[in-house]
Order: C-alpha cells, then sequence, then structure tokens
C-alpha cells in the first residue's frame, strides 16, 4: 500500500484529500468541544467562570502562533512544518482525553492550538504551491472552504454523538487514529522539495511571543474578575501587562526588518475596517454558541445528541447566504453586506436575549434568534472576507489572510472572556442575593449578550466609516470566500 501510495506522490488530488482531512480535524476542534462543556465541567470540577478556557486556550495560541507558522513553513519547508505539527496535534489530542484535572486540560489544549497553527498555514501553501492560479485552484480553494464549513457542522453533532454515547474524552481521542494516519501517508504521498523557497526569511520569535503572551495575560485578567472582583490587583496588573505587551508587539513589528505583522499592510483602509470588523463579529459569535450550549443543555435540559441538531441550522443558512453574496459583490460590492451583516447579526443576539427564559423549548427561544443571528454571519464572512484582502499587493496577499484568521481567532478568545466575565459575576451576584441557580444563569448569559449586541452594532458603524464599496467579480468572491 505504501508503495501505491508513493508512486501516486504526483497526484495533487490525492494530496488536496489527505490535506483536507488534516484541516479538518483543526476546524473539527474549535467547534467539537462546545457540546460537551456541560460534561467537562462536571467530571473534571470546572468553576464557570474557568470553563470558557477550554475554548480560549485553543483560539488563543491558535491566533496567536498562526501568523509565525506561515512563516516557520516558508522558512524550514511546508512538508516538514506540516507533519511535525500533526505530530504535535496528535500527541495533545491524546493528552487532552487523558487529562485528570481542569489544568492538565487546558495546558494540553493551548498545545494543541500551537500545533494547529503551524499544521493549518502550512497545509495551505502546500495547496496553493500545487494548484496552478485560475480554475484549478479555484475548484482546490472550494473543497478547502467546504471542509472548513462542513468541519463545524460535523463538530457539534459529532461533538454530542460522542459525548452522549461514549465519553466526552472520545471528542479529543478521535483524532489520534486519524492524525496517524495522516502522518503515515503524508510521510510518502507529500513531495518532499515542497516549501524552503524563502530562506532568507527570519523568524519573528519575539513578536510572536509578545504577541501571545500579552494576550493571555489579557485574557485571563478578564477571567479572573468574576471570582476576584473588578477592583482586585491582581486582575487590573494581568490586563495591564497584557496590554503592555501588545504595545510592545506593535513596537516590535514597526522597527524589525522581516515582521510577523507588517504594519504597512493597515494602511489600506478595507484591510484594516476588515478585520476590526471580522475581530469584533468574532467576539460575539463565540461567545454565542458558549452560552447557548450551556443554556440548551443546563437550563432546556437537552441531551448532548440534540444539543449538537440544534445548532446545525446555522450551518445551512450560513451556506445559503453566503452563495447569495459571493454572487451579489460583483453588482453591488462587499461593504452593503458586510455593513448589513454585524447588524442583523445584533438583531439575532437581541432577539436571544429577549426570548431566553427557564422552562423554555428551542423552537420559541433558540431557533428565532439563532436563524437571524446565522443570517447575519452569512452576510458577514464572504464580504468581509474580499474587504480584508482584495486590493492587497501580491507579496501581502499570504500575509493578507493570516492576518484575517488571526482576527477571528483573537477576537473570539478576547471576546469569549470578556463576555463570560460579564455573565458568571452576573450569576454569582444574583446567586449571593438569593435567585433560584437556574433563573441566575438565564440572567447572566443575558448580560453577556446584551454585550455581545453592542459589540455587533460597534462592528457595524466600523464597516459604515472606515471601509470603501468595490465591486469584485462573483468567481473571485466564491474563490476566496
Amino acid at each position: 500500500m505504501v508503495k501505491a501510495i508513493a508512486k501516486h506522490s504526483e497526484n495533487k488530488w490525492a494530496i488536496l484529500a489527505l490535506l483536507a482531512v488534516a484541516q479538518f480535524m483543526v476546524v473539527l476542534d474549535i467547534a467539537i468541544v462546545n457540546v460537551a462543556l456541560p460534561s467537562i465541567a462536571r467530571d473534571l470540577h470546572f468553576a464557570g467562570n474557568d470553563l470558557q478556557w477550554v475554548i480560549t486556550a485553543y483560539t488563543l495560541t491558535f491566533g496567536g502562533f498562526l501568523l509565525l507558522g506561515g512563516r516557520a513553513s516558508d522558512l524550514y519547508g511546508r512538508r516538514n512544518i506540516f507533519l511535525a505539527g500533526v505530530a504535535l496535534f496528535t500527541l495533545m489530542s491524546l493528552l487532552c482525553g487523558l487529562a485528570a484535572t481542569d489544568t492538565q486540560l487546558i495546558i494540553a489544549r493551548a498545545f494543541q492550538g500551537l500545533a494547529a497553527a503551524f499544521m493549518s498555514p502550512a497545509a495551505l501553501s502546500i495547496v496553493l504551491a500545487e494548484f496552478k492560479e485560475g480554475k484549478e485552484r479555484n475548484a482546490a480553494m472550494g473543497v478547502w472552504a467546504a471542509v472548513a464549513s462542513g468541519g463545524a457542522a460535523a463538530g457539534v453533532l459529532l461533538g454530542g454523538i460522542l459525548t452522549q454515547y461514549l465519553d466526552w474524552r472520545w471528542n479529543f481521542f478521535v483524532n489520534v487514529p486519524v492524525g496517524i494516519a495522516v502522518l503515515g501517508i503524508g510521510y510518502y504521498l507529500l513531495p518532499k522539495h515542497i516549501g524552503e523557497e524563502h530562506k532568507k526569511l527570519k523568524l519573528d520569535l519575539p513578536g510572536a511571543v509578545l504577541a501571545t503572551t500579552g494576550l493571555m495575560s489579557f485574557v485571563y485578567g478578564v477571567s479572573r474578575a468574576p471570582v476576584s472582583g473588578w477592583d482586585s490587583a491582581t486582575v487590573w496588573g494581568f490586563i495591564v501587562t497584557g496590554l503592555l505587551l501588545v504595545a510592545f508587539f506593535v513596537w516590535n513589528e514597526g522597527r524589525v526588518k522581516q515582521p510577523l505583522m507588517s504594519l504597512s499592510l493597515f494602511k489600506n483602509r478595507n484591510v484594516s475596517g476588515g478585520n476590526a470588523a471580522f475581530l469584533v463579529i468574532a467576539c460575539t459569535m463565540f461567545s454565542m454558541f458558549f452560552f447557548l450550549t450551556l443554556y440548551i443543555q443546563t437550563v432546556l435540559g437537552y441531551s448532548p445528541v440534540k444539543t449538537g441538531l440544534s445548532f446545525l441550522p446555522v450551518t445551512f443558512i450560513i451556506a445559503v447566504i453566503s452563495g447569495i453574496v459571493a454572487n451579489l459583490v460583483a453588482k453591488i460590492g462587499y461593504k452593503p453586506p458586510l455593513a448589513l451583516g454585524p447588524f442583523v447579526l445584533a438583531i439575532g443576539l437581541f432577539t436571544i436575549d429577549q426570548t431566553m427564559e427557564v422552562g423554555g423549548d428551542y423552537w420559541h427561544n433558540v431557533f428565532p434568534g439563532l436563524a437571524i443571528a446565522a443570517c447575519g454571519m452569512g452576510l458577514t464572512f464572504v464580504s468581509g472576507t474580499l474587504a480584508a484582502t482584495s486590493g492587497v499587493p501580491k507579496h501581502f496577499s499570504g500575509l493578507a489572510s493570516g492576518v484575517l484568521n488571526t482576527s477571528q481567532q483573537v477576537g473570539g478568545a478576547i471576546g469569549l472572556a470578556i463576555l463570560s466575565a460579564v455573565a458568571f459575576s452576573t450569576i454569582r451576584t444574583e446567586v449571593a442575593s438569593g435567585t433560584q441557580q437556574l433563573a441566575a444563569q438565564v440572567d447572566g448569559y443575558q448580560a453577556g449578550l446584551k454585550v455581545g449586541v453592542g459589540l455587533a452594532l460597534l462592528a457595524f458603524v466600523v464597516v459604515l466609516v472606515v471601509v470603501k464599496n468595490k465591486k469584485v467579480d462573483a468567481k473571485d468572491a466564491m474563490s476566496m470566500g
């Protein structure tokens, strides 16, 4: 079998299939854990406000090291970095499943995100290197985009099935045989010459460390607020330290010869506006799914499988709306749907906030607002990607895509920390005042969602003020989406 695979090492579609499986694992692990959160909390005795770190630890290191991972693949060879990333991701998945304490799980999740940050850009770089620009690459990128959206949909459903019928640990164990298979096949299938075109590049390791440690310090400070209080010196110590480290990161990027993130890229108003909008929108989306997962399981009492199924309509709505937007941007430009997206998202979040209650049900208290929010996301994804990447010089195209992905992951991590802090601070206050536990939970989730509404409206204003409209060919829109 190995020889047969080796003989077909020039088959780029086989290479694409292998890399798509690896990317599927990366995307899957962002979504699959959500449905398992209540089970993880019970087994590992998580405090409510610490539970968000199961997601945040992964997204922070993933987003924080994504640009460094892309640079490393150019410097040390895409094949080498990809295989090393898969090996580490597989090992950390095993350790996540074996975790005996909340701290062990969070640490393993952080290293899993680090592995994904090197694995994902290397895989995409190989795809771009193997497929020529034009119809061939557009077809390949269509497969890549389908895998990304499919991974999220499969994640919530698979997470529910594994959690209910096996154990939450299998949400991580499932990656192990797949990772081993990708490693074995990839070793023989991927051409050894892939990568190594940029030997003169240098890694901006200080930049990556400053950005990631700064963000983690800030998020940790915010996450401790529900326990220690907003007047705590420890809370503000971590928040201020985080902001200072991020400031040093920006200063570092302006002075090094080969920065991790070239600041000149942000002279383009659409790049700045598109990324700012995506960062703020990600703040609300990650938190919405987090709160709704806890509400559906712990307040409405749904099983993990029913919870997974309840999120499936989101994927289909996003796919349909994204397809419509991809064809509209050639006629009306990408600014109208990009501005409308966060406004509709705000309406969706407001609807969930107003209808959420103890003793409710999915169709009356969850689905209406969730469906509206999904429409807002669909309006945003293609138009936001185009705004943040169109008109960028070719030598910055890879960086622009990397910065956009980073904005999403980092925005999600920061938003989840802030909105969770608001929610769990409210829950603690309500319980202390004698409010029944489930009612306090609903009040807390509603408080977090209200902040989300404000953030979505902020994104709407940013797009209106900063982004300039431009009409883009529908085929370009689909290939980039």
